[in-house]
């Protein structure tokens, strides 16, 4: 779709509104405190109601209309998993007749880990570092944002094109994440700018699927001073033995299998990845466990087929199983997430700009690399066909995600409330936006 901005481009009203940033950023910083008390933690995934009217409430004074957009059950709901709260969804539109441009964030977090020195769900501070459960990943950014909006707002910077906010569920390794429902709804407009990466001078090029898989051995209880007399009782932990012999040597075989993905600068190649995630069983030290439950998580290249992925592990865990005597076993596919295929379009040059301005980045400074994490929006790609995807945020090496001490700054929260502001208004670029008429390019 191409329109005509109408030449109100006012350079000091962009300059303004980057001051109006910088002056005002203690408000997003207590925006992400709000957001990081709120649990998301997925699974269970209690959290998503709660955060969705927090979120109601922040943007109501940007002029923004909203809806909620529930998952049916019947597509997350896993065999055996936790009891948990409903998937909800929010969508935040403010229609003008602009092209449209999705802001996508996951609003879930990993469960908190043990080793955290600090309440996980209060947001502590260090000098400029903000520390919190989702503080990087990815709640830290949806404050960027709604701080780049405030000041387009207070400084009256016109945009070329209308934000629709995208706040989604179960991201962390989810069945049926929420970005894949909208998708396969038609809810999505435009195109897309994705909150789940790097505040680093990326290009992205795509990055591995994945899949968990819960695998539960189930043998027989009974006393444990009799779990050694034949015929009695069969120990569900007996099996579970060798099957981790078994999968960690296919863990090794499995990370022998180099991608032709690019790797972040200086890193050896990416290789596929098969992990034990967790691991239970048994009552006490008096009974003879009869279920020991484990998730497997499988990261898979794009290379890769999925079903070969999956088949190779069921494969292993039966073959392991059989060898020990009165145990059986089954599995279930607990979460997925498609590879992300090469998300390259025309918007990235203008959105590579608008990320070098905010946070200080050369153009050479660039550099593309894809990932063994992995993406909801190998399932967007799919649903609608579209492949490019801009990616940014406020991950780096440093900051703990999905870890004891996870941080941001306040520093990279407002360069990312820069670039988002210079993405979004009409005179940043015009000559490199693919929306504009030819007469304003």
């Amino acid at each position: 779709m191409s329109v005509t901005i109408s030449p109100r481009q006012d350079a000091s009203a962009l300059a303004q509104a980057g001051d109006w940033i910088s002056a005002h950023a203690e408000g997003a910083i207590a925006d992400l405190g709000r957001m990081i008390a709120v649990d998301t933690s997925f699974p269970p995934g209690l959290g998503y109601d709660d955060f969705a009217a927090l979120m109601e409430e922040l943007v109501a004074p940007l002029g923004f209309a909203t809806e909620r957009v529930t998952v049916p059950e019947a597509l997350w709901r896993v065999p055996h998993g936790p009891a948990a709260g409903p998937r909800t969804n929010l969508i935040a539109r403010r229609a003008s007749g602009r092209p449209v441009c999705g802001l996508y964030f996951h609003v879930d977090t990993v469960p908190a880990a043990a080793g955290w020195k600090t309440d996980p769900l209060r947001m502590e501070r260090e000098g400029e570092c903000l520390i919190g459960l989702g503080a990087a990943d990815m709640k830290g950014c949806v404050a960027a944002v709604l701080l780049a909006l405030r000041a387009a707002e207070a400084c009256s910077v016109p945009l070329a094109y209308d934000p629709m906010l995208l706040l989604c569920t179960d991201e962390e390794g989810g069945l049926y994440p929420g970005i894949r429902y909208l998708a396969e709804q038609g809810q999505l407009e435009g195109h897309i700018v994705n909150f789940n990466g790097s505040a680093e001078a990326r290009i992205w090029a795509g990055c591995f699927g994945l899949f968990n898989l819960l695998v539960r051995i189930h043998g027989e209880a009974v006393h444990a001073g009799e779990g050694n007399r034949r015929g009695l009782g069969h120990n569900a932990m007996d099996g579970a033995l060798p099957l981790l012999n078994a999968l960690a040597a296919l863990k090794a075989r499995i990370a022998s299998r180099a991608s032709a993905l690019p790797p972040p600068p200086g890193k050896p190649p990416l290789t596929g990845q098969l992990n034990v995630a967790t691991i239970k069983g048994g009552t006490s030290g008096g009974q003879v466990p009869a279920l020991v439950e484990m998730t497997l998580n499988r990261r898979y290249a794009p290379e890769e087929s999925f079903e070969a992925a999956l088949a190779e592990i069921e494969e292993t865990i039966r073959r392991a199983i059989a060898s020990v005597p009165g145990l059986t076993v089954e599995t279930a596919l607990v979460g997925h997430l498609a590879p992300t295929d090469d998300p390259g379009g025309p918007h990235w040059p203008r959105w590579q700009a608008a990320v070098g301005s905010g946070f200080g980045y050369a153009p050479e400074d660039f550099r593309r690399w894809g990932a063994a994490s992995a993406s909801d929006f190998g399932w967007v790609q799919r649903a609608t066909g579209h492949k490019e995807v801009l990616l940014g945020g406020l991950g780096r090496p440093s900051r703990n995600i999905h870890a004891p001490g996870e941080h941001t700054t306040s520093g990279d929260i407002v360069s990312l409330a820069q670039a988002v502001l210079n993405y979004l208004a009409a005179d940043f670029r015009p000559d490199i936006n693919p929306d504009l008429s030819p007469s304003l390019s």
